[in-house]
């Protein structure tokens, strides 16, 4: 009977987990904003040095700025990426057919351009399916 409550319990509390996970992913706040977050949507791109999740922040199917979250790839690394590429996402509409326009990765960052573009496009094709 004990191990009976045990696994019930064991099964309940990873219910609990996932669901929080998923209600995670993407969030509406007030203003209208949808903010997708790839930390489990996209844990298994990896940057130079492993996963490399962002936030990416959409209003009226526009995006509005997209965010780098903790990553092991270097400061240094993830600067150059967000100086120099996140930041042409910003004003992109998203288009249900037409895929995002390609930007170009930062040289010397080619990993982590790499691995942040494609949590954006799995933030993308998310929102498209979840809003």
């Amino acid at each position: 009977m004990e191990i009976m409550i045990k696994i019930v319990m064991t099964l309940l509390l990873m219910t609990t987990f996932v669901t929080a996970d998923a209600q995670q992913v993407m969030r509406k706040e007030k203003d209208g904003t949808y903010v997708v977050n790839t930390t489990t949507l996209a844990n298994d791109v990896d940057g130079y040095a492993g996963p490399t999740p962002v936030e990416v922040y959409i209003k009226k199917n526009k995006i509005v700025k997209v965010v780098p979250l903790k990553t092991m790839d270097g400061p240094k690394y993830v600067a150059k990426v967000k100086n120099g590429m996140l930041i042409k996402y910003e004003g992109m509409k998203i288009e249900k057919k037409a895929p995002l326009p390609k930007v170009d990765g930062v040289t010397g960052a080619t990993f982590t351009s790499d691995a942040m573009r494609q949590n954006i496009e799995r933030a993308i094709e998310y929102y498209q399916k979840h809003k």
